[in-house]
């Protein structure tokens, strides 16, 4: 026993441990770095999967189809030295408010503005040239033409302004519905991606266009390197005060590091106390709107009833007297 336990054998039993302990050490960081590159490997196919998804439901007109008139109407712009309403982001944000966010939209938009007022010249010029009974003078002639003019340069700015009031009236509709459905798919584990992914779905029937705006800041959380830049094009897109509220919440949760779903549902509980003092304001100004409703209607009414019988009576009275 006592020619076992030796300085030597101890220090060799010492040393084999040593190398075992350092060689597990480094399979285990072997280990983990694989197993790290496997999660990234698993978290980038399911982003390229979800950018293919929502890639194949976005709608046709979404997609981008150069026709011959949309190159017409560029090259007419450049000649007037108007390109730059092309280009410009307040026209791209209100073509992507109204819903139009082809590559066309703007071209069009801005052609319009300049094509419009000719047109609804030409057509007072036609109208008038044709029409036996009206009989202008010069001054007259050249007011209507002025008069057509500025509503043809208008009537572009008031189509796309109402398309995007409509539109904005249906993303608010359901944006209460959806962010609750986002609170509950990120406290359930899901990540913002995910979530985003699975809200769009869900209410892909009862709001069709905040689906669609959900499933693109999907495809362009999987495409852009930086998330904020999709959050901030999600507000530009619909500019509402609670997507604008949302994108914020989400910048400073990816920027911060505080939780998403704190942060969400704070949010969505503003948004609650926002459509009650909505409603609560509503519910106050009805006494007011309803007062020439009921001097029109209902009071009319009221006085037959009331007096119409004496009225019958004194007029019986007076015809037997």
């Amino acid at each position: 026993m006592d020619g076992i336990i030796t300085l030597e054998n101890i220090v060799a039993v010492l040393v084999a441990l040593g190398s075992f302990i350092t060689i597990v050490g480094v399979g285990m960081g072997l280990m983990q770095r694989d197993q790290l590159a496997s999660r990234m490997k698993a978290v980038a196919a399911r982003r390229e999967e979800l950018s293919r998804q929502q890639k194949a439901k976005f709608p046709q007109r979404m997609r981008l189809q150069p026709k011959a008139h949309v190159g017409v109407m560029r090259s007419f712009l450049e000649r007037v030295k108007l390109e730059n309403l092309i280009g410009s982001k307040e026209t791209r944000n209100r073509m992507a408010q109204a819903g139009w966010r082809s590559a066309s939209a703007p071209i069009t938009f801005a052609f319009a503005r300049v094509a419009t007022p000719a047109v609804m010249m030409f057509l007072v010029v036609l109208f008038t040239s044709l029409s036996k009974k009206v009989d202008l003078s010069f001054t007259a002639f050249m007011f209507v033409l002025a008069i057509a003019a500025v509503i043809g340069f208008y009537l572009p700015n008031v189509v796309v302004s109402n398309a995007g009031q409509k539109r904005q009236k249906l993303l608010t509709r359901g944006f209460p519905d959806a962010l609750d459905l986002l609170v509950i798919c990120v406290e359930a584990g899901l990540s913002v991606e995910a979530a985003f992914a699975r809200v769009a779905d869900e209410i892909s029937e009862a709001c069709p266009s905040l689906a669609e705006e959900l499933g693109l800041t999907t495809a362009e959380l999987a495409f852009l390197g930086d998330r904020r830049q999709a959050f901030e094009n999600l507000s530009d897109r619909t500019g509402l005060g609670g997507t604008k509220s949302l994108a914020t919440a989400l910048i400073q949760s990816e920027k911060y590091g505080t939780p998403v779903a704190l942060a969400l549902r704070v949010l969505s509980q503003e948004n609650r106390d926002s459509r009650m003092a909505l409603a609560e304001k509503k519910a106050g100004a009805l006494p007011a709107l309803l007062t020439v409703p009921m001097i029109l209607f209902f009071l009319p009414s009221l006085f037959v009833v009331i007096i119409g019988p004496a009225i019958i009576q004194a007029l019986a009275q007076f015809k037997g007297g």
